[in-house]
């Protein structure tokens, strides 16, 4: 017996020391994961306003200012701003998870023309080069930080009157789209959304996020890297479901898009569809040859198929 417990007690300091190293290791493999996907890669700016006019020999882009404000946190914000006619209503353009402001231009420059809309786009946290919040909360924050933006186009006036009348429009892509809706259930302003590749939930833009870093799509290393992130992210965690959001908009007029060029979030789109209480004021595209997620990277016939719509739902709904 004597012998059996000193063998078991070589054993468990044997096994101890190895247990704790692999421990390390794995908590280091999770930290470094994490780290990761709450750094999107600094992308160049694809186009500038002032490339934008010299390739589109479009004058009005001259006209597009840099911007920046104070996020609800405290952080610091940026974009670039179009003013429209006084009194009309404004869009915000919202890129995608990895991607920048610059993805969006074309479609916002396009609204302007055709609307008179001042439009904002913004940079996503941690997204665009030199961000000043270095890091992306994947969904968390970002939907507080589209209503910091409402606030600033709230602040801009011509003498003493408002340039921005009441009505918002917001344009979203994937994680943009999970903030318009969190946004939208908090400010009623937020009156029209066109909302492209929604995921179902923060988890899902993260569990994406990891899978795309460590190129594995087995569960087995997803789901303890979304928990290690929900750690990290602490506070900046809150995964509301789309759907319990699109359940509270009440008559918000919105317009769904979604392609098979990222099933998941295709899927994801139209389960959503479900969710929103007044169908009559709900507008669906879900089978669509090119959504706004590859958009940077379509012919200009393709873009102008997908950007038509869009300009024409806001045209209809937002004045």
């Amino acid at each position: 017996m004597a012998t059996r417990r000193k063998f078991g007690k070589r054993l468990v300091r044997l096994v101890l020391p190895v247990l704790a190293i692999l421990l390390a290791i794995i908590a280091v493999a999770l930290g470094s994961i994490v780290y990761g996907i709450s750094r999107p890669p600094q992308r160049s700016y694809l186009v500038t306003p002032a490339t934008f006019a010299s390739i589109s020999r479009n004058a009005v882009a001259l006209k597009v200012t840099d911007e920046t404000w104070r996020n609800r946190d405290g952080t610091g914000a940026r974009g670039w701003l179009l003013r429209g006619s006084e009194g009309a209503p404004a869009v915000i353009l919202l890129h995608k998870y990895g991607g920048n402001r610059s993805f969006v231009l074309n479609l916002g420059m396009k609204i302007n023309e055709a609307s008179g809309c001042t439009v904002l786009w913004p940079d996503l946290r941690g997204h665009g080069l030199n961000p000043p919040v270095k890091w992306s909360s994947l969904g968390g924050r970002e939907g507080d930080d589209l209503l910091a933006a409402v606030d600033f186009l709230r602040t801009l006036k011509n003498s003493d009157r408002r340039i921005v009348g009441d009505r918002i429009g917001v344009y979203g892509v994937e994680v943009g789209a999970y903030a318009a809706l969190r946004a939208a259930a908090i400010d009623p302003s937020i009156q029209v959304l066109a909302l492209d590749s929604v995921p179902g939930s923060q988890n899902d833009l993260i569990d994406a996020a990891v899978r795309n870093q460590i190129g594995v799509k087995t569960n087995i290393a997803v789901v303890p890297a979304r928990f290690a992130a929900r750690l990290y992210l602490f506070r900046s965690y809150d995964n509301k479901s789309s759907c319990e959001l699109a359940k509270g908009l009440g008559s918000r007029q919105v317009m769904l898009l979604a392609g098979a060029d990222i099933s998941y979030l295709q899927e994801s789109t139209k389960a959503l569809a479900r969710c929103f209480p007044n169908s009559e004021n709900l507008e669906t595209r879900t089978d669509l040859p090119l959504t706004g997620y590859s958009l940077p990277s379509a012919t200009g016939e393709q873009g102008e198929n997908y950007d038509r719509p869009v300009i024409d739902f806001f045209l209809k709904n937002l004045h």
